[in-house]
């Protein structure tokens, strides 16, 4: 696995730019980070479809709803704290609540923050917007899925806040990749464990699958990028394969990806779950890799909860035996 040579977002500008020309309704809604977020380049283009509204977030989204109601599709753009909590009631009332057609992006999700430190690092994003009624939650894995995911994104119909990395993603998807909103992706079939990860975590599960294979453990790997909607049906067809589970994110776990997956688990069938993520923690100053290894996020801990998951498989599944002997 190597990364690839463009940061992704300037692929998510390059699709702005690209859709804008194909349709007017287009527009983009920015937080005074065009620099940061590489928007500069649709705001030559495009200056009367670009609105910088300055640090002031909870306007940025009451503007883009006010778009939205007017019949404009427009994206807003800020970094993943100030898309979700500092803008929680504007997204809850304007958007959701009034069921408006608002994409929402939030940069440098999870760790990915880096030198920004805890005050710009949200490990709690995806959980704010999850609880939100109607809304979709993507992250991309990489640009390939980033290209695909547009058009489905750009043309559905409600709010959609999307999760994206920055800088340089692990590439893993090739560009004729088959891809739909809401349909997880399975990477690698397997019949010991399951394991699920989104965003920046593929990578890490994708190294855990091999590391697992080296001790004769075959693993199923699924990338989980929509994590609401969630693909229930592809989770439990996988989890009554295996019988035990493991989730991987960059983002804390709880009401996150592995608290989705437990919700689906337990209500239909439940199996051994453990969750790779943050464990309660504020962010803090670090580049990334340092930061993986703080919070837990390397392969070697999903290889670790893989293990433990599969352990008590193995002893639910003594149990019950000896039960049935009795």
């Amino acid at each position: 696995m190597e990364l690839e040579n463009r940061w992704l977002r300037e692929t998510y500008v390059d699709l702005l730019m690209e859709y804008a020309q194909k349709d007017e309704r287009l527009v983009l809604v920015e937080a005074d980070l065009m620099l940061a977020a590489g928007t500069k380049r649709f705001a030559e283009k495009y200056p009367e479809r670009t609105f910088d509204v300055g640090i002031a977030e909870a306007n940025m989204i009451g503007v883009a709803a006010g778009m939205a109601a007017m019949g404009k599709i427009p994206f807003t753009h800020t970094f993943t704290p100030f898309s979700t909590r500092r803008v929680c009631d504007q997204v809850t009332l304007s958007v959701a609540y009034a069921k408006l057609n608002v994409k929402m992006m939030g940069s440098d999700p999870g760790v990915t923050a880096e030198l920004n430190g805890g005050t710009h690092m949200s490990m709690e994003d995806v959980a704010i917007m999850r609880n939100i009624p109607g809304m979709t939650v993507f992250e991309p894995t990489d640009s390939a899925q980033l290209r695909k995911a547009f058009p489905q994104i750009m043309y559905h119909d409600g709010p959609v806040y999307i999760r994206l990395l920055r800088r340089n993603a692990v590439r893993i998807f090739e560009d004729d990749c088959e891809f739909q909103l809401g349909k997880g992706i399975v990477l690698k079939t397997g019949r010991d464990v399951t394991l699920v990860a989104s965003g920046i975590m593929v990578a890490e599960t994708m190294e855990a699958g091999r590391l697992l294979g080296e001790k004769g453990i075959d693993a199923e790997i699924i990338n989980i990028h929509t994590v609401k909607p969630l693909d229930t049906g592809l989770l439990l067809e996988s989890a009554r394969k295996t019988g035990a589970v493991v989730t991987a994110e960059n983002h804390t776990v709880i009401n996150g990806l592995g608290s989705a997956v437990a919700d689906c688990l337990s209500e239909h069938f439940p199996v051994p779950l453990q969750k790779v993520g943050v464990k309660d923690h504020f962010g803090e100053v670090g580049l990334t890799e340092f930061l993986k290894e703080k919070y837990g996020l390397k392969a070697r801990n999903i290889v670790e909860a893989a293990e433990k998951a599969i352990a008590m498989k193995d002893r639910r599944k003594s149990n019950a035996e000896q039960k049935s002997d009795c």
